[in-house]
């Protein structure tokens, strides 16, 4: 490829652009794109409705991601419209008074998972007992005496069981 004449636009050969290089001896200038300059934004809001600067001490500048399914992020937005805020201030005011009273919130936070899994725990502890249970009422069938000690054992395992049980089902009505 031979190489333009000195004052003449060419090809640059490792892009394939136009070069424009300066006109010798008085020639025109190519000329070079201006930048468009930007409009400025018109301030359309009122003065009188902007909020006051919060205290240094009161600014969050934490920022913590929470994902959501369809129906969770409808069920917050319907809350924080009733509330009359934003969903994040909804979920920044909401957590924040759940923490204040950590046991009433640990109630009503656990979510369906925690409930099933420990009624399955509940129903592994029933079997355990029943299966005593068992062993205790073959003892007797067969003639022998079991000893107070076993027995009183045994009741005690099945009220622990039945009272875990009630609570986890009384825990389950109330989450829904």
């Amino acid at each position: 490829m031979a190489k333009p004449a000195p004052g003449v636009a060419g090809a640059d050969r490792s892009q394939g652009a136009p070069v424009h290089e300066a006109a010798t001896e008085g020639g025109s200038q190519p000329e070079e794109e201006k930048p468009v300059p930007r409009r400025k934004r018109r301030v359309t809001k009122n003065a009188s409705r902007k909020r006051s600067p919060k205290p240094a001490a009161d600014k969050r500048s934490y920022v913590c991601s929470v994902r959501l399914n369809d129906d969770e992020k409808h069920h917050l937005a319907t809350a924080a419209a009733a509330a009359r805020t934003s969903l994040p201030a909804f979920l920044a005011r909401s957590a924040l008074a759940a923490a204040r009273d950590p046991e009433h919130a640990a109630g009503a936070i656990a979510g369906e998972r925690e409930l099933i899994s420990e009624m399955f725990a509940a129903r592994r502890h029933l079997g355990h007992v029943g299966n005593n249970l068992n062993q205790v009422a073959r003892a007797i069938n067969s003639g022998d005496r079991p000893v107070d000690a076993h027995l009183d054992a045994v009741l005690t395992a099945v009220r622990r069981a039945t009272d875990r049980v009630q609570a986890a089902t009384d825990r389950l009505l109330e989450h829904r």
